[in-house]
């Protein structure tokens, strides 16, 4: 009489999640809404179609985005100001070689929340 083979477990399991090691919950990662999300929901409040609130949304968009390049500063009452600052060209280090190196000068997309917005948040 032949023995019946007994299953194989394979060495590759799923890992065990670890606990953190203060003992406190991991908090649960934020949901990212898109703009295709936000303009079904001015959609539905709104009672229009989606894609015209799409069109609405990215159009939005594409002018915020052609009033910063012109340098524009953008106030929105209620969620904060854009603006475009410039950084200066300066010098730091390659963390892997020690080797110093030149940054150029840059700019980048400044945003400070309106009052409202941080009393909600």
């Amino acid at each position: 009489m032949a023995k019946a083979a007994a299953p194989k477990t394979t060495a590759a399991k799923a890992p065990a999640a670890k606990a953190p090691a203060s003992g406190a919950a991991k908090p649960a990662a934020a949901a990212v809404v898109s703009l295709k999300q936000l303009a079904a929901g001015l959609a539905e409040t709104h009672e229009m179609p989606k894609k015209q609130a799409e069109t609405l949304v990215n159009d939005f968009v594409q002018s915020l985005a052609e009033h910063l390049k012109a340098g524009d500063k953008i106030r929105i009452s209620g969620l904060g100001i854009l603006e475009v600052k410039s950084r200066p060209a300066r010098t730091g280090r390659n963390p892997a070689t020690g080797e110093q190196i030149q940054i150029a000068a840059s700019k980048k997309i400044a945003f400070r929340p309106a009052k409202e917005l941080k009393e909600a948040v």
